[in-house]
């Protein structure tokens, strides 16, 4: 097999070849190693190469329905054991995991093989990727963008024809905002429905799932049928889906009653190009013969986002100090970072517990909105792929941070409330360009990000679908729907197709 046959199978069809002894495990590790070769120097999508381990992989026998497909995982939430999980920060660089995370475990067990970790922001904790342990992945459409975030790297790598699918986990949309960014599919799983463990019982309160960034429905499905299932001991416990997720998705999802809004929750401005890619996928529904009307839950965004960045906050102090307690300094941390968990360690437990409270009203809220319509429609990003460094702090800005970080008074006003006002600017600034995806997360519902539009200036920009609680394969249904009427499989950049 060359390459030009690799980029024209997904990995399902890959393991078929292998299975029918086309090519074997060993010619399709070759052909990723060269590919990412040729790829890192542009992407940085890669921030551990795992080549030894794949090889040790090789020397054993494989099964499982992936058997023999080149594979990467997020270097965050997914330990291997005998490597660090660094989360994308020096400070946790040399935290070595003692066990594989147990959806390694399952991806191992389908035949899968590991040959590094993609890079992300440090701590998971934002919509693009540029760790100063790793630099900035780049977007492979255009690489003064970037491909998003969290698993950004994992998007960058599977557009840029290293894998044809990768791992990735989604806390606040870190699947679905790089799947929209570089134009893929990507879903988040309902919460409990894909375990943590064992190293964590959960992530974010629950609020983050593991799951795939791939180019087509059918890989996603497939994988989803792989690491689908609880662990004993998980703190959630999804109801089994009753379905063989690969089988079901080939089913036509039937007339569908979809509610669509392109109006960011938070009252900030949603691009042009953003607003059409729903307009024009609500016209692509409607030809295909669902009742598509406007409608949104009704949620209030602001205090939505809100109640994510208090959680947000709490857990970037408790990683901090979790960092801390295996030997990393707080200097160790990026300053984003430092002053996130300054503010996280300065919200008392009850105002904390008053935010965990309101995921029941979302909850709730987005129930009753999908008693009346089976999916909602959003925009994935409120702006397409957003250049490198756009919306980050001035040097000024940073430098006054972390004068107040170091001499405690961000602590001190924090503790004396002094802050809420802050709080909500920062809700604000941080999630301008992705305010659709935490929805999802808050409620445990499922989400997908489907790419569907492509702007102006040639850059993806997916729409999102967030289904009721369970209901992947409504979801799965759909996006094969769309896939076929519209397909992307075959839209690579041009200069991994010109290889």
């Amino acid at each position: 097999m060359d390459f030009k046959d690799y980029l024209q199978r997904d990995a399902v069809a890959l393991a078929e070849c292998v299975a029918r002894g086309e090519t074997t495990a060993v010619e399709l590790l070759q052909i990723a190693l060269r590919q990412s070769e040729r790829a890192q120097p542009k992407t940085n999508a890669i921030c551990l190469m795992m080549a030894s381990q794949a090889r040790a992989q090789l020397a054993k026998p494989l099964k499982g329905p992936f058997t023999g497909v080149p594979f990467l995982i997020k270097d965050a939430a997914q330990d291997y054991a005998g490597l660090p999980t660094s989360y994308g920060s020096k400070a946790l660089s040399a935290v070595v995991a003692a066990d594989h995370a147990h959806v390694v475990r399952r991806y191992l067990a389908a035949g899968l093989v590991i040959f590094g970790k993609t890079n992300l922001p440090e701590l998971a904790l934002k919509g693009v990727s540029d760790s100063q342990a790793f630099g900035r992945a780049c977007n492979p459409w255009n690489v003064d963008h970037t491909p998003g975030g969290s698993s950004g790297g994992a998007a960058a790598a599977v557009a840029s024809g290293v894998v044809p699918m990768a791992a990735g986990n989604d806390g606040g949309g870190s699947i679905r905002i790089p799947a929209a960014c570089c134009g893929l599919f990507g879903l988040k799983p309902s919460r409990g429905l894909i375990s943590s463990g064992p190293a964590f019982g959960e992530y974010w309160y629950g609020a983050s799932s593991e799951g795939v960034i791939s180019r087509s429905v059918r890989d996603t499905a497939a994988a989803l049928d792989v690491i689908a299932g609880a662990e004993p001991g998980d703190p959630f416990l999804a109801a089994e889906p009753g379905v063989v997720f690969a089988q079901a998705m080939e089913r036509e999802p039937g007339r569908l009653r979809i509610g669509f809004t392109a109006a960011s929750p938070i009252g900030t401005e949603v691009h042009a190009e953003a607003k059409a890619a729903v307009e024009q996928a609500a016209k692509l529904l409607g030809s295909l013969g669902h009742e598509v009307e406007e409608a949104s839950p009704e949620i209030d965004g602001a205090e939505l986002a809100k109640s994510f960045l208090h959680i947000y906050f709490g857990q970037v102090a408790a990683f901090v100090s979790y960092g801390r307690e295996r030997g990393a300094k707080r200097e160790d941390f990026e300053l984003l970072t430092r002053v996130l968990a300054t503010l996280g360690g300065a919200i008392s437990a009850g105002a904390l517990t008053t935010q965990l409270l309101k995921w029941n009203a979302f909850a709730r809220a987005l129930a009753r909105f999908h008693a009346r319509y089976d999916l909602l429609l959003t925009p994935t990003l409120a702006h397409p792929p957003i250049r490198h460094g756009q919306g980050d702090p001035s040097a000024a800005e940073q430098t006054l941070l972390d004068m107040l970080d170091r001499i405690g008074l961000l602590g001190l006003l924090g503790r004396a409330g002094l802050l809420d006002g802050a709080i909500d600017k920062i809700a604000r600034d941080s999630l301008q360009y992705v305010p659709f995806t935490q929805l999802a997360n808050l409620t445990g519902t499922p989400a997908m990000s489907v790419p569907l539009h492509w702007t102006q200036d040639g850059l993806p920009l997916g729409v999102q679908f967030i289904a009721r609680l369970g209901d992947e394969a409504r979801l799965l249904q759909l996006a094969h729907q769309l896939e076929q009427a519209q397909p992307w499989f075959e839209k690579l950049p041009a200069w991994v197709t010109q290889a």
